[in-house]
């Protein structure tokens, strides 16, 4: 038996428990990515099925806060802190810390002890390299929460390189044809294009008008992704052999006619199933995932060191009854309000950003920009 059995077992519950609100530290007065409006939200990062608007205040890593700002408005939440990662704040006799999570920029896996038993809620995360974003830090706890997202053995992503690779040898085969790639806008986006540069493919890459704002603000914290035009300026030929980026739900809409004879293409780990890239009617599948795969949710699950593991968001079923054949205590939260980001995004896609969202200056603040009108970038 692991020394951490005896105590995470009787009291875990002590520092977080479910709630249908979502995971909630009653010691502390807090809520850790709520699916509802709370007094006190703890965000692990900005994908809007975590980071909701409407929260008396919000703790996030600054970065996060941005993201908020910036798709939802600055008057998304009453107050906001802004906590950096390995700063340790207390709440109420609570220890509460963030970490690098590895899944989008300002990502944080949130640690929260209490009398000597530490929690780790982990958010959405991944052990792969990313240079768009912090690496995910290996936390040892009591009792570790993790998603399960691809928590099933036929997901292994396997190498984004390889799988870029794939992209720019179909660009070099098919020069007069456009490639299309959809991707989620915050965090897929930056990363697809960031591997696309370290192949080293030069060229100008074009966007949708719904990636526009989010790429922009990665920029503003110091991450290189090269020539970006939006695809709106750019006339028919010139986008002959070039690649655009654009949300999911862009692929089949109007908005893609532009583009000759494109190549529609899809930067997803569920592009592993390959049922979902027929259904989606796509030519080139990229398996690219900005969530841990199998080998990488068992390898940190074991890594932690953890007695007990909570699991959610995802195929919990399968990865409890992993914990428990490998000897660990497990069970699934079960909280509904998370989704993936292919819903989220395909969402988001449909409209403009927020009204109140405008541009991002070249020093990361907000510009808003009301009056502007992107429709054209918008499929209908």
């Amino acid at each position: 038996m692991r020394s951490s059995d005896y105590v995470s077992v009787m009291r875990g519950e002590d520092v977080l428990v479910s709630t249908p609100a979502g995971l909630c530290c009653p010691a502390g007065g807090f809520y850790i990515d709520p699916v509802r409006p709370v007094d006190k939200a703890l965000i692990t990062h900005g994908h809007s099925d975590h980071a909701l608007a409407g929260h008396r205040a919000v703790l996030a890593t600054p970065e996060t806060l941005d993201l908020m700002r910036l798709r939802c408005g600055d008057g998304c939440a009453g107050s906001m802190q802004a906590v950096r990662y390995g700063e340790t704040i207390a709440i109420d006799g609570v220890t509460v810390s963030f970490h690098p999570a590895g899944h989008v920029l300002g990502s944080a896996q949130i640690r929260v002890e209490r009398k000597g038993v530490r929690v780790v809620a982990s958010g959405d995360y991944k052990d792969a390299a990313d240079p768009t974003c912090a690496p995910f830090e290996l936390l040892p706890c009591d009792v570790f929460i993790t998603e399960a997202t691809f928590g099933l053995p036929v997901f292994r992503h396997g190498d984004p390189a390889a799988e870029t690779s794939k992209l720019l040898q179909s660009v070099a085969l098919f020069p007069e044809r456009a490639h299309l790639v959809g991707v989620y806008a915050l965090g897929k986006a930056q990363r697809v294009i960031a591997l696309i540069r370290q192949a080293g493919y030069d060229k100008p890459i074009y966007l949708h008008g719904a990636l526009g704002n989010l790429t922009h603000y990665y920029v503003t914290r110091g991450i290189d992704l090269g020539e970006l035009r939006p695809a709106r300026d750019a006339d028919r030929a010139a986008l002959a052999g070039a690649i655009a980026l654009c949300p999911p739900g862009a692929l089949k809409e109007l908005w893609s006619r532009r583009f000759p004879d494109p190549v529609t293409s899809f930067a997803s780990g569920w592009m592993r199933v390959r049922a979902r890239a027929r259904q989606r009617q796509i030519e080139l599948p990229l398996v690219i995932s900005d969530h841990a795969d199998w080998d990488g949710l068992t390898a940190t699950i074991a890594a932690t060191g953890a007695g007990e593991i909570w699991v959610t968001h995802g195929e919990e079923d399968a990865l409890v009854h992993w914990c428990m054949t490998s000897g660990r205590k497990a069970r699934p939260l079960r909280i509904v309000g998370y989704g993936e980001e292919e819903a989220d995004e395909d969402a988001a896609s449909e409209r403009p950003l927020h009204a109140e969202g405008g541009t991002i200056n070249s020093d990361g603040s907000l510009q808003r920009d009301s009056d502007r009108n992107d429709n054209d970038e918008i499929p209908s």
